[in-house]
């Protein structure tokens, strides 16, 4: 069982009896230079992240993620805040951070190397109850107007992939929704447990079924930082997945609406 004093963003252990690979000296030198391992959080993401603890750093899957990450490299760990994935990729890229916890994506491969996902978030459309949309498949056509949140993942896949509908991005999924109420807009994306709570809230709204995509959760890291670097997250995300940490964080936390990963066991 895990320690109650988990959600204060103190370590405690998987309920497997393995234990976290054993990096190497260039492992850990690669990717905590400083002696100090800085992993970068994304506080938009509800699932991911729970709240902020006292001292003020942020508890969830993702924060107790970096921390089992630290541990297993034997150094301290300095979680660093940000408003949105944007100011993640951006921090990652100009190597103020070792590590990010956020969505794996193309646009963000320039710089940045991934592990396979620990986790996916299902992505789909919310629409108005008197709309004559009824499946995804139907949303990338003329005419119609979908809100999203800019810079999420989920973003970027329909930046890349949608060819027909008319994409508007907004600073925040508040305000996604506040301009699909007020513009009267046809579609809403985003991430599906944040959805269901939307609909409750908007009448007469409704969820398509299935998703468009899903978001893939992985760790990321400067690609400069080296083949040692990468191979060592690597195998701590697949480690973390069989072990079943990622399972437990998930269940702690209490998050519905994330699940574990199949594809970061490689």
């Amino acid at each position: 069982m895990l320690d109650p004093s988990y959600n204060a963003g103190v370590s405690a252990r998987p309920p497997a009896t393995t234990r976290p690979p054993g990096p190497d000296p260039g492992a850990v030198h690669a990717l905590a230079p400083s002696g100090r391992l800085r992993a970068g959080i994304n506080l938009s993401n509800f699932l991911l992240v729970s709240g902020t603890g006292d001292d003020g750093d942020p508890f969830g899957v993702s924060p107790s993620l970096a921390r089992e990450l630290a541990d297993a490299l034997a150094v301290p760990l300095d979680l660093v805040a940000f408003a949105g994935p944007g100011e993640v990729v951006d921090a990652l890229a100009a190597d103020e951070l070792d590590v990010g916890n956020i969505g794996a994506d193309p646009t963000r491969a320039k710089h940045l190397a991934f592990t396979g996902p620990y986790c996916e978030i299902e992505a789909t459309y919310l629409v108005r109850g008197e709309s004559p949309i009824t499946t995804i498949d139907q949303v990338d056509q003329p005419g119609v107007r979908i809100v999203s949140r800019r810079g999420a993942a989920y973003t970027l896949w329909l930046d890349r992939n949608v060819n027909h509908a008319q994409l508007i991005h907004t600073d925040t999924m508040d305000q996604s929704v506040e301009v699909f109420v007020a513009e009267q807009l046809e579609v809403l994306a985003g991430l599906r447990p944040r959805l269901i709570d939307d609909a409750d809230r908007l009448p007469r709204s409704r969820l398509l079924e299935g998703r468009f995509m899903a978001v893939q959760q992985a760790i990321g890291t400067h690609r400069e930082r080296g083949v040692a670097a990468l191979s060592y997250l690597e195998r701590f995300v697949g480690w973390a997945i069989r072990s079943g940490l990622v399972a437990s964080l998930i269940q702690h936390h209490a998050v519905k609406g994330l699940s574990v990963s199949t594809a970061g066991t490689r």
